[in-house]
């Protein structure tokens, strides 16, 4: 249970941002061992290239995620990366090591897919969310609020994925106020832009 709820936080902030879940997994296993320790066959995410490749990667996310219009390009970019980053992300955080990627045919045949395909799933869904609220964020704001929303998401991304690795029942509560943070952030853009395309008269009425 926990190690779903690990893998499950983890994929989640992948969905938001997918090089900072990615960067907490090596970083913990490297660093800390005694807090999160990844199975032989992902023993590679730790590795101290592969740490500054997604550090590098996470700089120009961050940068482009916070550019009105870029950032709507950005996340259409990301539509494979985001759930790929899920994906490992889930599957590094179980206990069974995988086996080697020479023999697709155990690999699929052991069941180890599955937690691969749960987490990138579940960093769709994140995804797919943020891309719904971003563009009618932009829009009902002229693209003020994207450095602002998208600052909101990488400092949850983090919080989410220290949850998921030193409190994973708190995961539960984080995506809960996650996903209501996400609806309220959507309603308040949708209204928001319906208002701006009322007709002038109709504005000045209900003024």
């Amino acid at each position: 249970m926990l190690e779903f709820l690990t893998g499950s936080g983890l994929a989640a902030a992948a969905g938001m941002n997918a090089y900072i879940p990615l960067l907490v997994v090596g970083l913990a296993d490297r660093l800390f061992p005694g807090v999160l320790a990844l199975p032989e066959g992902w023993a590679w995410l730790s590795n101290w290239w592969v740490l500054g490749i997604v550090a590098v990667l996470l700089v120009v996310e961050v940068v482009a995620d916070k550019i009105p219009a870029v950032d709507s390009v950005n996340d259409v970019l990301q539509t494979i990366v985001r759930p790929a980053a899920g994906g490992l992300v889930f599957g590094s955080s179980s206990t069974a090591s995988t086996v080697a990627v020479t023999d697709p045919a155990e690999f699929f045949a052991s069941n180890q897919w599955v937690p691969i395909v749960v987490g990138a799933v579940i960093a769709l869904v994140v995804h797919a969310g943020k891309t719904a609220v971003r563009p009618a964020a932009n829009v009902a704001t002229a693209g003020v609020a994207a450095p602002v929303i998208s600052t909101v998401e990488d400092v949850g991304a983090v919080g989410l994925s220290l949850l998921a690795i030193v409190a994973p029942l708190l995961v539960v509560v984080g995506l809960l106020l996650l996903a209501l943070l996400g609806w309220s952030l959507w309603r308040t853009a949708r209204r928001r832009r319906n208002e701006d395309l009322r007709p002038a008269s109709q504005r000045l009425d209900g003024a």
